[in-house]
C-alpha cells in the first residue's frame, strides 16, 4: 500500500467530507450521482484529469486546481497570478522562441520539459496553462524526486515578511543549498510506492541529507547504483551550463529526477496498445466476459502507474470535482492575462507524439546495473518551475552552489556504496 503524506491525508479528508455533501444535495446518489459527475468532470476540463504522479507543488485539491494531464500526453500548468504566472510564461517564450540565436538558451533547450504554448477549456478560455512535456511520460514506473536548488528560495524583490517565512520554512536552505521537496519510489518487492512530502525534506539536516537523498534511489531490495551515476552525469551538464551564462539568475526552482523503476529481469511488458506513462482517459473492461454495465462502472486512468480507478472506488473524489470546480476556476483566473488557445499540431496526433525522441539530458546511458552487468538506464534530470526568474549580468552563484552540493551528496553515496564512476 502507498504511504500517504499528512497533505494528502488532510485532502483526502476534505474531498470525503464534500462528497457526503454533494449526496444530499439534489437528491441524487449512488450511480447516478457518480454518472452526472464525471460527466461534469470531462465537460469542464475537456478530458484533463489530475496529474497523479505529482510529488510537490500545487496539487489537485479543495482550494486549487493543481497540475492536470492532457489526453494527448502533455502536462497542463496553471498560469499563477502575476507576476508570478506571466513570468514563467515569459521564460518558455523567451528560450523556446522559434528565431532565438542566443546558443546559451538554445542549450538550454536540453534541461527542460518542452513548451508547447499555452491551453485553455473551451468553458474557461480566459483560465490559461502552460502545456508542457510530461518528462515521465515514457516510465513505466517512474522514480520521482524534485530538489529545489539555490541557496535562497525566495527572489530579490520578496517581501521581508516573504523571506522571512521562506527561511523559517527551512532555515538551512543556504548552507545546504538545495532542499527535497517530494520522492515517489517505486517498491520491487510490493509493486507500490514509498512517497515522501515536503515535511519528510525539510526534516534532512547535514547529518541526514546523504541517507535522506539515497532513499530515492532504493527500490526495497537494493540501492539502484545505475540511476545514481546517470544522475549525477546529468546534473553535472546542467552544471556546466550555469558555469558559463550570466544572464539568468534562478529562485525557488527545481530539479525534477526520474528513473524507470521497472525491473529489467522477469519483469512483465506493459501492455502494447498503452505507451508506457501514456495519458489518456478511457473505458476499459474488467474481465474478459464483462458486459456493457461493467464496462461503463470501470474507469481506465492511463497514467505513470497504469492503474485502474473505479468510479464507486474513488466517489468521494469525483464528488469534489463536480462540486468544486467552477469555485476552483474562478479562485485562480484572478489576474491572468488573456492570450488564445496555442497548441503544437503534432500533439493532435497521439501516434506520433509516442514516437517523438526525448531531450539530449534523457538519454540511455551505459551503467552498472545492480547485478553489476553492464546495461542502458533511463534517467531524466529537468529543470523546472520558473516564476521566478530575472535578468542579470552575473552567474548564478546561489544556483550553482546549491548543485555543487547536491552533486557532493551523490557522490557521498557513490563511496558509502561502493559505486563505479569512471564513466562520469
Amino acid at each position: 500500500m502507498v504511504k500517504m503524506s499528512s497533505e494528502h491525508q488532510v485532502m483526502d479528508s476534505s474531498l470525503s467530507s464534500l462528497g457526503r455533501l454533494s449526496q444530499q444535495d439534489g437528491g441524487l446518489c449512488g450511480a447516478g450521482l457518480e454518472k452526472k459527475l464525471q460527466v461534469g468532470l470531462e465537460k469542464h476540463l475537456n478530458g484533463c484529469v489530475p496529474l497523479s504522479h505529482q510529488v510537490a507543488g500545487h496539487k489537485f485539491g479543495v482550494d486549487k486546481v493543481g497540475i492536470l494531464q492532457h489526453p494527448d500526453g502533455t502536462v497542463l500548468k496553471q498560469l499563477q497570478p502575476p507576476p508570478r504566472g506571466p513570468r514563467e510564461m515569459h521564460f518558455y517564450k523567451k528560450v523556446y522562441t522559434a528565431d532565438s540565436g542566443d546558443p546559451s538558451l538554445l542549450n538550454l533547450q536540453h534541461y527542460l520539459p518542452k513548451y508547447y504554448g499555452t491551453w485553455s477549456s473551451p468553458d474557461a478560455p480566459t483560465d490559461l496553462y502552460l502545456k508542457l512535456e510530461d518528462v515521465t511520460r515514457k516510465f513505466s514506473k517512474p522514480c520521482i524526486m524534485d530538489v529545489k536548488i539555490g541557496q535562497r528560495s525566495y527572489d530579490p524583490f520578496a517581501s521581508q515578511e516573504k523571506r522571512e517565512q521562506q527561511i523559517k520554512k527551512y532555515p538551512l536552505m543556504e548552507e545546504i543549498g538545495f532542499l527535497v521537496l517530494g520522492m515517489r519510489v517505486y517498491q520491487v518487492n510490493s509493486d507500490t510506492y514509498d512517497t515522501y512530502d515536503q515535511h519528510y525534506g525539510r526534516g534532512l539536516v547535514k547529518e541526514t541529507i546523504r541517507e535522506g537523498v539515497a532513499k530515492f534511489f532504493d527500490n526495497g531490495e537494493s540501492l539502484r547504483k545505475d540511476a545514481v551515476v546517470a544522475s549525477m552525469q546529468k546534473v553535472q551538464k546542467i552544471l556546466q551550463w550555469f558555469e558559463g551564462q550570466s544572464q539568468l539568475h534562478f529562485y525557488a526552482s527545481s530539479l525534477l529526477f526520474v528513473y524507470e523503476g521497472f525491473p529489467r529481469h522477469g519483469a512483465p511488458q506493459p501492455p502494447g496498445d498503452v505507451p508506457p506513462g501514456g495519458t489518456t482517459m478511457m473505458m476499459t473492461m474488467a474481465t474478459a466476459g464483462g458486459d456493457a454495465g461493467d464496462l461503463k462502472e470501470r474507469v481506465l486512468e492511463c497514467n505513470n502507474n497504469m492503474c485502474q480507478v473505479g468510479l464507486r472506488e474513488n466517489g468521494h473524489l469525483a464528488a469534489a470535482l463536480g462540486q468544486s470546480l467552477s469555485n476552483m476556476y474562478a479562485l485562480h483566473s484572478r489576474g491572468c492575462p488573456l492570450e488564445h488557445h496555442v497548441e503544437d499540431p503534432q500533439w493532435k496526433c497521439p501516434a506520433r507524439a509516442a514516437l517523438e525522441q526525448s531531450n539530449g539530458n534523457g538519454a540511455k546511458t551505459q551503467q552498472d546495473t545492480a547485478d553489476g552487468t553492464r546495461g542502458s538506464v533511463d534517467v531524466e534530470v529537468r529543470m523546472i518551475d520558473f516564476a521566478h526568474v530575472f535578468p542579470s549580468n552575473t552567474r548564478d552563484e546561489g544556483y550553482i552552489y546549491g548543485l555543487k552540493n547536491l552533486l557532493s551528496v551523490l557522490q557521498q553515496i557513490v563511496d558509502q556504496y561502493g559505486l563505479k564512476t569512471e564513466t562520469i
